[in-house]
C-alpha cells in the first residue's frame, strides 16, 4: 500500500505543477488549493486523486509520460488504496 500511496502523492505532485490541471481537479473535488494538505490525509483522498487521472485519459499520458509511470501501475494503486472493483 506504501507504494500505492507514493505513486498517488507523486500524482499530486505533478497536478500542483500543472496550474490548469491543478484548478479542474479543485472544480470537480470542490476542494480549495489552501485545504489540500488536510484533504489528503482523508480517507478516499488518494484514490480519489488517482481516479481523476484515471478519468481523463490526456492528463494520465501526460502524467506517465513526464514520470515514466505506466498507466497500469496507476490503475494497480487505485485498486490497492480501495479504489473501484478490487477483483
Amino acid at each position: 500500500m506504501a507504494d500505492a500511496e507514493d505513486t498517488a502523492i507523486a500524482v499530486l505532485a505533478w497536478l500542483a505543477g500543472e496550474p490548469e490541471l491543478l484548478g479542474r481537479f479543485l472544480a470537480l473535488t470542490g476542494l480549495e488549493a489552501g485545504n489540500l494538505r488536510a484533504a489528503a490525509g482523508e480517507p478516499g483522498f488518494l484514490a480519489g486523486v488517482l481516479e481523476f487521472l484515471m478519468n481523463h485519459e490526456p492528463t494520465l499520458v501526460d502524467f506517465c509520460a513526464a514520470s515514466g509511470t505506466r498507466p497500469e501501475e496507476i490503475a494497480r494503486a487505485f485498486r490497492a488504496l480501495g479504489g473501484g472493483d478490487a477483483a
